[in-house]
């Protein structure tokens, strides 16, 4: 596949560091990268997006940003507060597309969840993937409320007639509770999608080159890394007299 969406089941789950993990993994392996975010929000101009986060973390990729605006608002709420017209999918897609003639991967990384709005007219992260025929991975959080949002999701992508290509865990955390543990287990079902990966809390706060080093630790092959669904679920799933224990 040469184009992947990375959307999520919300804000703030960790599509950027996932999609960094990613362009990184590529990028070790050799191919060349490119990165296209189609709305920035709540970023002034001259200030670091989730692009140069992206660089900072995986090294110099090819980026494209589209629009950025200031508040930290959905991307067509955005644009009317900021006076300008919001972006449309179409626009996305043919940026997408035009970087996939001479990159080996490209990353289109949504705002917000699959269905936020990009522009006035509807357009969203979905007519985008659909505009290009491209799967979408979806970045889940851990924790209780996951498996609802990732059932939505995936319903929306099988409704649209979308590729979900899997789900990634945003940022596990160090110590997850039990409803983090059982999620693991449950999130495939939930999703309609196989589990491809779990990203450690605070991976963006690592060294560039500790990031590169671990990334492949935290995807499954399908993705490019080594992570193993089965084993990392059987070590964090507890049993039931485990759950009977906590209760």
């Amino acid at each position: 596949m040469s184009v992947i969406v990375v959307s999520g089941t919300g804000t703030g789950i960790g599509k950027t560091v996932v999609t960094a993990g990613l362009a990184a993994l590529a990028r070790e392996g050799g191919r060349r990268v490119a990165v296209v975010k189609p709305a920035q929000t709540g970023v002034g101009a001259g200030e670091p997006g989730d692009l140069e986060e992206v660089r900072r973390l995986c090294g110099e990729v090819r980026t494209l940003e589209l629009a950025r605006f200031p508040e930290p608002l959905a991307p067509a709420t955005a644009a009317r507060r900021a006076g300008r017209g919001g972006v449309r999918a179409a626009d996305a897609a043919d940026a997408a597309a035009r970087l996939a003639e001479r990159y080996d991967l490209v990353l289109v990384e949504g705002a917000g969840g699959l269905l936020v709005r990009f522009d006035d007219d509807g357009g969203t992260l979905a007519d985008t993937a659909r505009l290009l025929g491209a799967p979408v991975l979806v970045v889940a959080a851990a924790g209780l409320g996951t498996l609802n949002s990732a059932a939505l999701t995936g319903e929306a992508l099988r409704t649209r007639g979308l590729d979900q290509l899997g789900v990634v865990v945003g940022s596990w955390p160090e110590r997850p509770d039990l409803a983090a543990r059982c999620n693991l287990l449950d999130l495939p079902d939930a999703a309609g999608a196989p589990l491809l990966g779990a990203v450690p809390q605070g991976a963006g706060l690592l060294t560039p080159e500790d990031f590169r080093a671990r990334a492949a630790q935290w995807f499954a092959p399908a993705l490019g890394g080594v992570w193993d669904a089965d084993a990392f679920t059987s070590a964090a799933h507890p049993g039931p007299m485990a759950a009977a224990a906590v209760l």
